[in-house]
């Protein structure tokens, strides 16, 4: 079977890794993990292609562990009394642990001999954030147990995608994107054990490679490979690395965490009046299709919430764009929206709406039943009239009653 290039640059032991180093340099978790031999479960979490998967299998070859790989897409029930099974059977049979030797050989340069050991079980969960709730719940009692070690993928923030009891048990180790200086390096890397000379892929089309990466390692080889094929006999030239490539793929998931980090990078460079840094993450959050609408209504509530009474027509202006969003549609609506969000970054700010809107529900919420003044009652009866209702108030425009508008235990309230 002919590999794709990708698996066959898979890196196979831990040195070998391009990036990541606040996790692999010595003395360091993950160097540490591999270092005494013990197997731990670990959540690793980052982006495509930074080399979730290949970690996963490294750790797993250096400790000699048996390694069980399943993808939480298509994986059920028995798919996990197979895992079961099988960890059992390895906690059965005692292995010599000649991996453990090499181990400690290929980190250190020292010969440790082989010492007896039960041989564990190492599970790694690709897209484990993909597994429900009671999924995750099943492999509790085994993680507990030590029968196996757990070794979870995602791209999904954690602390929401995988349950509280699983997270308690592991440690999360956070991966990196790759750098541009990164994946060069693993193209190099792969043009030399695919004996592709710097003339058949000049420096110029290694780094546009990388740049259309998105910092995804599989991307640029697979993009690298592609390239080969297209270029034949020839140079492989940046449009033929373009033609290969087609797009970059935007780092941005509609349902992802990233989603959450760059509206929340739009909505402070709007607060922070930083034009340019608004609309450029508006044009990112475009690019990868994001819902127009969704921007829209984000600054129809980013008009009240933080320039309210600073420029009262802001919230006109908001609304407007977000009308103009429904009835034009894409891709004309991005005049709208981008001129709205300019606007927005450029006005004067002030929270005294939100800050007086909050002490406003504090106050309702403590004093939820407060009788109205009766002053400031209707009087539609005589007897309601005779009972003090409506007395001495006058209709007419900025009238102010002696008595104020609250009731008497909070008369004195100001929220502004």
């Amino acid at each position: 079977m002919n590999q794709p290039l990708a698996e066959r640059m898979r890196p196979r032991k831990l040195n070998q890794i391009v990036g990541q180093g606040h996790i692999l340099g010595k003395g360091k978790l993950v160097h540490e993990l591999v270092q005494a031999g013990k197997p731990f479960s670990l959540i690793f979490w980052g982006p495509p292609g930074s080399g979730k998967t290949t970690l996963a299998r490294i750790i797993a070859g250096e400790i000699g562990a048996d390694f069980i790989e399943i993808s939480a897409v298509s994986a059920g029930k028995a798919d996990l009394n197979e895992v079961i099974n099988r960890a059992k059977t390895n906690a059965r049979q005692p292995a010599y642990a000649g991996s453990l030797a090499s181990r400690k050989l290929s980190l250190d340069g020292e010969f440790t001999p082989p010492v007896k050991a039960e041989r564990d079980t190492v599970l790694f969960v690709d897209e484990i954030h993909r597994f429900n709730k009671a999924q995750q719940d099943a492999f509790l009692p085994h993680v507990e147990s030590g029968l196996i070690t757990l070794i979870g993928a995602t791209t999904e923030n954690p602390s929401f995608e995988v349950i509280t009891p699983l997270l308690s048990r592991s440690r999360v180790v956070v991966l990196e994107p790759l750098t541009k200086a990164d994946i060069v390096e693993i193209l190099e890397r792969a043009a030399k054990s695919e004996k592709i000379s710097s003339k058949k892929l000049p420096q110029e089309s290694l780094g546009l490679l990388a740049e259309l990466s998105g910092g995804d390692a599989r991307i640029a080889l697979n993009n690298l490979e592609l390239g080969v094929k297209l270029a034949g006999k020839k140079s492989i030239t940046p449009q033929i690395i373009e033609m290969a490539a087609q797009s970059k793929v935007p780092g941005y998931d509609k349902k992802g965490e990233n989603h959450y980090n760059i509206i929340s990078a739009f909505i402070k460079s709007l607060r922070g009046s930083d034009a340019s840094a608004a609309l450029y993450y508006m044009a990112r959050m475009l690019q990868a299709g994001e819902d127009p609408k969704f921007i829209a209504r984000r600054m129809v509530i980013f008009a009240s919430e933080d320039i309210g009474l600073a420029a009262p027509a802001a919230l006109n202006l908001a609304v407007s764009a977000f009308l103009a969003v429904e009835r034009i549609g894409m891709p004309e609506c991005q005049y709208n929206l981008f001129q709205c969000a300019a606007v927005l970054a450029k006005a004067p700010k002030s929270r005294e709406v939100s800050d007086a809107m909050n002490k406003a529900q504090a106050a309702a919420k403590a004093d939820p039943d407060l009788p109205v003044p009766l002053h400031l009652r209707n009087a539609p009866t005589k007897l309601m009239k005779d009972l003090g209702y409506n007395q001495n108030y006058e209709w007419q425009a900025g009238f102010k009653p002696e008595k104020g508008f609250l009731p008497d235990k909070i008369k004195d309230l100001d929220f502004f």
